[in-house]
């Protein structure tokens, strides 16, 4: 049987009394004034420190025969101001998913923007990291690329883990919709697109933040700009958002000219530049404006319409 688990974070002890040292009073003489009286309250009583539980939001692990490890995925179901939303709903995946990673900023943004009702409500799914740079990669024919980490290349299976293993399990144990989105930055945007072209029905939304379209001697741009003629991204909705970085624009850049030509009248493409934001500092407010954007709400419809 599988128990999920909430996740819990650690709050900093604080000291449950304070001891108050007296200080010496200086020598007194015959004319000296009275020492004032302190007016400082006596301590408060503070109690001891316990694990803060963050509401409606739990964590399981899955044994992967595809990846051949334990993988352990965070997951947050959406309220609207702590009250939870009934189902069934969509699900929104995303790789760098540990609570030491980008899983508890993303949470924050998925339940105020639920909350204030710009984006429509989601089942939060964030896979926790073991080997970041094997399973967000192709295999390359670049040597500086091989020189990153010990492994490189492995995201077809990672692919495989989401869906063979992933997906299915989070679709028996909550109520989901058959819409699904994925979202993520840099080695993890570039996986995000990866996956539009190996296997773009593996989910309807993709969402790209700087993601690291150099890989592989600029790969994704060389794919962007191939031939359409069997493109299987028909209705798919992908949204790439990126920085003034430097190192990054102009491939970015590059990169969204090429998928701007490629997607008319196969799917829809938007891209947005944030140049005043480093690659260290896009995600919060990509993310952000990402999902207020392929995530919105659906229009209410008008006053009298039947």
């Amino acid at each position: 049987m599988r128990f999920p688990r909430a996740i819990c974070l650690t709050m900093a002890v604080m000291s449950a009394s304070c001891t108050h040292v007296p200080i010496a009073a200086p020598d007194s003489s015959a004319d000296a004034a009275p020492a004032p009286q302190s007016t400082r309250p006596l301590a408060t009583r503070v109690s001891p420190a316990v694990p803060l539980v963050l509401a409606h939001a739990e964590s399981f692990t899955i044994e992967s025969t595809i990846l051949n490890e334990t993988r352990r995925i965070n997951v947050l179901l959406p309220t609207v101001y702590g009250v939870p939303v009934d189902g069934p709903l969509p699900t929104l995946y995303m790789p760098d998913g540990g609570l030491d990673e980008d899983f508890l900023h993303i949470a924050g943004l998925v339940q105020i923007l639920v909350s204030n009702g710009t984006m429509r409500p989601v089942i939060l799914v964030g896979v926790e990291n073991t080997q970041r740079r094997r399973d967000m990669t192709r295999p390359t024919d670049s040597a500086e690329d091989r020189a990153i980490a010990p492994v490189v290349g492995g995201s077809a299976a990672f692919r495989g883990f989401f869906r063979d293993e992933l997906m299915p399990a989070v679709r028996e144990r909550y109520r989901c919709t058959t819409e699904a989105s994925i979202v993520g930055e840099s080695l993890a945007g570039l996986f995000v697109l990866e996956t539009l072209f190996e296997e773009p029905e593996l989910f309807q939304n993709y969402i790209a933040v700087d993601p690291s379209v150099w890989w592989n001697n600029n790969g994704l741009i060389r794919a962007a700009k191939g031939s359409a003629a069997a493109d299987r991204t028909r209705g798919c909705s992908v949204m790439v958002v990126t920085s003034g970085e430097p190192s990054m624009a102009q491939l970015n850049a590059e990169y969204a000219a090429a998928m701007e030509i490629r997607c008319r009248g196969v799917c829809t493409f938007v891209h947005k530049e944030l140049p005043a934001e480093s690659h260290a500092t896009i995600y919060h407010p990509a993310a952000m404006a990402a999902f207020r954007t392929v995530l919105a709400p659906a229009p209410k419809p008008a006053a009298g319409a039947k």
